[in-house]
């Protein structure tokens, strides 16, 4: 479901405005949900508020973070750079 790399702006910016848009649905369903749920059972909503909102907390996450996974820039210099230091590693 990630982006591919060889995209056109156009799509890039429509994936983006796609996943913005379900992030925002998340988080509005979360705050009325949770809302009614605490006035209407207090007792029970800390768990659900606690679990959802782990939930919720790694939704933002990968929207900030993308979904590029290993085709990431930024990871495949690490992993160049991490072969590299267990090369340099080993040769010693």
């Amino acid at each position: 479901m990630g982006i591919k790399p060889h995209s056109t702006p156009e799509e890039r910016a429509a994936k983006r405005v796609e996943d913005f848009t379900a992030v925002m649905w998340h988080i509005a369903a979360f705050v009325i949900v949770n809302g009614f749920l605490w006035i209407i059972v207090p007792q029970a909503a800390f768990w659900v508020t606690l679990g959802w909102g782990i939930g919720l907390a790694f939704h933002v996450a990968a929207y900030f973070i993308g979904d590029d996974g290993a085709d990431n820039p930024r990871y495949q210099k690490y992993w160049a750079e991490e072969r590299a230091r267990e090369q340099e590693d080993a040769d010693t």
